[in-house]
């Protein structure tokens, strides 16, 4: 095999339905080959993930052969070449190969082509453009396998000219790097993200968001996220000053703690502290409303907690917040207190969830009817006394205890 071709083993690459689909695209004068992060992430070790395929023949031709293979076709971005087909439940990107004419951002003019090393050279980072026929021979035409034995993410030929043509690729860069990378990030690739930073101001701030949830949640993101706020670039997807101190010791706790990485949790410990910072990244990263409302509940009352609560004490703000608010405000305020990762009282008050299960408060409507109170305003204040009683008792379920706290809610009440 010659330089740009070797030998690739991967138990994927003879599964069905991949092994049928690349048969009915890689034969009568056309060819197909798997493209990109499949074959990045089995040479790094992990998980395939996604497969891609790319191939020499036009769309309405892939649309043929995918339906005439049994599967169906989907023209997902047919203006841009790729078809996505559904075989045996599975999704498969299928993509023509293409040359830019001209690069307008995100809106380049591209014509389809033949030329596997071309459609390479187009592509952002190395570790990106690497292909693998079904008969198992890698084909790397810019160095990709170097660059994936080093965990080195490299931008292919000049980084400002991949930057220019579509500017998500400065935050695809460092989420890259907090996922794949180690060491310090390549200096040309960081030389070029902060000579091209006004560029992120065109982008939408729906790909922002998109971008930066993969980001946070790499490996080594606490390094990449210390980096772009040295170069600037952080302020300014955020709109605001980022708490990396708290974003690294928060990294730590999932670590520790064996949590698989949060996103909207570690946006709460980079940028929030206050209410009005979950109120700009909802507006600046177009965040969901169940995600802003994550952000407001974590910037609310995380500074009243502490190691030295008492279990009752956390009990009811379990009760009050739910298992997943709980966690996320009680890491955020260990994550900017000043005990250690492994502070022994921090992690017994985090794990309170997995220890207790709080109960459903057992008082009803009927109860407070039975004993006089009409319906309105006062059924209403005596089941939020009774409730608070209740909490504040450690929260029974005995019979004789409900009956008393229900009794001296309704006398409040009338």
């Amino acid at each position: 095999m010659s330089k740009e071709q070797q030998a690739f083993n991967a138990p994927w690459l003879d599964e069905q339905p991949l092994n049928e689909l690349l048969a009915a695209l890689d034969r009568d004068g056309e060819e197909a080959r798997v493209v990109g992060g499949a074959i990045r992430n089995t040479l790094i070790g992990e998980a395939a993930g996604d497969i891609d395929i790319a191939t020499t023949a036009l769309p309405n031709e892939v649309i043929n052969r995918v339906q005439a293979a049994g599967f169906k076709a989907v023209p997902t971005g047919i203006e841009h070449g790729t078809i996505t087909a559904i075989a045996q439940g599975r999704p498969f990107e299928i993509t023509t190969l293409r040359e830019d004419v001209e690069t307008f951002g995100r809106r380049a003019r591209v014509v389809f082509g033949r030329d596997w090393r071309r459609d390479a050279e187009r592509r952002d980072f190395t570790m990106n453009a690497l292909f693998v026929s079904r008969d198992g021979t890698i084909y790397d035409y810019v160095e990709g396998l170097t660059d994936i034995a080093m965990r080195r993410v490299r931008f292919i030929g000049d980084p400002a000219a991949r930057i220019a043509e579509d500017y998500l690729r400065i935050l695809r860069f460092f989420r890259f790097h907090a996922s794949f990378g180690e060491g310090a990030p390549d200096p040309q690739a960081v030389t070029a993200c902060i000579a091209g930073r006004a560029g992120i101001e065109q982008l939408s701030r729906e790909r922002i968001r998109m971008e930066l949830l993969k980001l946070v949640a790499g490996r080594r993101a606490p390094a990449a996220l210390a980096v772009m706020t040295d170069s600037g670039l952080l302020d300014l997807v955020l709109a605001g000053v980022p708490f990396i101190a708290s974003f690294a010791k928060m990294a730590e706790l999932d670590a520790r703690l064996g949590l698989s990485p949060d996103p909207v949790r570690r946006i709460g410990a980079l940028a929030v502290c206050v209410i009005e910072d979950a109120e700009r990244l909802r507006e600046r990263l177009r965040m969901s409303n169940a995600e802003y409302e994550r952000l407001c509940s974590m910037a609310q009352g995380w500074r009243d907690i502490g190691p030295d609560w008492d279990e009752q004490r956390a009990r009811v703000l379990l009760y009050r917040l739910g298992p997943d608010r709980f966690v996320d405000r009680v890491l955020l305020a260990w994550a900017r207190s000043s005990q250690g990762p492994g502070d022994p009282s921090w992690a017994v008050l985090a794990s309170l969830p997995a220890r207790w299960n709080a109960p459903r408060f057992p008082l009803k409507a009927a109860d407070f009817i039975k004993r006089g109170l009409p319906c309105g305003p006062p059924l209403g204040a005596a089941l939020a006394a009774a409730e608070e009683a209740w909490t504040a008792a450690g929260f029974p379920l005995e019979s004789d205890a409900l009956a008393a706290i229900a009794d001296a809610a309704s006398r409040r009440a009338s």
